[in-house]
């Protein structure tokens, strides 16, 4: 276990600080961040190349590959197809790099920090926009950095996300990562007491406040469900059972206010007006249809019905929406649907295929790190890979209900986790099979 930690620390250690950077950067200004990261992947591809290609996941992701390049030249509107590749095709070349620089879990939990560390930053900004009108210099939003009066829209918190569901997405999937690193801060807290220890639980449990209050302030429904399905997942990890029922029932009470058939009068007066409105879309009854998601599903679905095999092509949703709704929509709001419509079933579940592949042997190594009789290590390495197994699952359930691939720091974000979980799982499993490693 000794030599594979010094060697896996010491495999591509530039590669691994320019990352660092990189990820530091991204969600302040994408652009400066992206000299890190082009450097990681360029200089891991060239070290790296063959072992790259002749991997389980260099062939899956090139055969996807090959089959968006099809789909592009079949599609509707070619060069809408094409300019879609670009969401896809550059993040599976990361992904494959990525994963062999975040190979153990002592870059993993550095990564968590770095991840974390910038929504301070972030969520200081958006309360500043939000009530204090806070807005950046022209030149500085030249460079990626643009921090909107009042949000956008107005009156929900964006920060320096396009949007304000973009922001809750991209809080969603730190709030996991917030959360792991703050109950393992407590724990190392309870056994040495040091001021240090502390201050960094302190520390971390107020971001984690701050990051829920900038949910809720996002406006977003889908964040604010997430969020709740995250704090049951925490709830069920501590065993705090008593929190599950407690959030529960709050939620029964918020939802029969929303949408309860009878009665729902006398909670409506305990519920603030602002939480069942959202909910039940009274606060904003004068929406169009095709403003409705069920009506972007639908047509979709449609898309999809016409041509099972291939699609439409890559962002072709965009123009046959528009075609035939006359509005302007860039996605369904939902990305397997919006698959299944654009590159087809075979290219949908090729690509739901690979993901779940790293899923999977995620999971596996997740739930040998989980054993009882598993040492403190092993379950610190189980909580960290927990957190960003949730963080993934954050960004993938915000995906059923919106799409997050057009931005970049989200796109990315999702991208490096991912890599992250499949890369640190192969490695352990690669030598969980071999008689240098065994999970004791």
């Amino acid at each position: 276990m000794s030599n594979f930690k010094s060697s896996s620390q010491a495999a591509l250690r530039r590669e691994w600080q320019a990352l660092q950077w990189g990820v530091i950067l991204l969600p302040l200004n994408p652009i400066l961040s992206l000299l890190g990261f082009l450097f990681a992947l360029f200089s891991t591809w060239k070290s790296q190349f063959r072992s790259i290609i002749n991997s389980r996941w260099g062939q899956a992701w090139g055969i996807l590959t090959l089959w968006l390049l099809l789909t592009t030249l079949l599609a509707q509107y070619k060069g809408e197809a094409l300019l879609g590749l670009a969401n896809f095709v550059p993040y599976f070349g990361v992904f494959l790099a990525y994963r062999l620089i975040l190979q153990d879990f002592t870059r993993l939990r550095r990564l968590a920090w770095y991840l974390v560390l910038p929504s301070f930053l972030l969520i200081g900004l958006g309360f500043g926009q939000l009530y204090g009108g806070w807005a950046t210099p022209g030149w500085l939003g030249g460079l990626g950095t643009n921090l909107i009066p009042y949000g956008r829209p107005e009156g929900r918190i964006s920060s320096l996300l396009m949007y304000a569901n973009i922001f809750s997405a991209y809080l969603l999937m730190v709030l996991p990562l917030n959360v792991g690193l703050g109950i393992e801060s407590f724990r190392q807290w309870q056994r040495d007491k040091s001021q240090r220890t502390l201050f960094r639980w302190l520390a971390l449990g107020l971001l984690a406040i701050l990051n829920l209050g900038s949910i809720f302030l996002t406006d977003s429904r889908s964040a604010w469900g997430i969020s709740f399905v995250l704090a049951v997942a925490f709830a069920f990890y501590l065993t705090w059972y008593w929190l599950i029922g407690l959030g529960f029932s709050l939620a029964a009470i918020v939802m029969w206010a929303s949408w309860g058939p009878f009665g729902k009068e006398p909670l409506r007066q305990i519920v603030p007006s602002y939480l069942w409105a959202r909910l039940s879309d009274e606060l904003y009854p004068d929406r169009y249809k095709t403003a409705f998601r069920s009506t972007q599903w639908d047509f979709a679905w449609g898309m999809m019905q016409d041509r099972p095999i291939f699609g439409w092509g890559l962002r072709n949703f965009t123009p046959l929406y528009q075609a035939k709704m006359n509005v302007w929509l860039g996605h369904p709001h939902n990305l397997p649907l919006m698959l299944l419509g654009e590159i087809g079933i075979p290219g949908t579940l090729l690509f739901l295929g690979i993901v779940g592949m790293g899923l999977y042997q995620a999971t596996r190594l997740l739930w040998a790190l989980g054993k009882p009789q598993g040492s403190r290590r092993r379950q610190s390495q189980h909580l960290l890979l927990m957190s960003y197994l949730l963080s993934f699952a954050s960004v993938m359930g915000y995906n059923l209900l919106d799409v997050t691939i057009f931005d970049i720091r989200v796109n990315l974000m999702g991208w490096i986790i991912l890599a992250a979980i499949a890369g640190v799982s192969q490695r352990y499993q690669r030598l969980w099979q071999s008689s240098r490693f065994r999970f004791r």
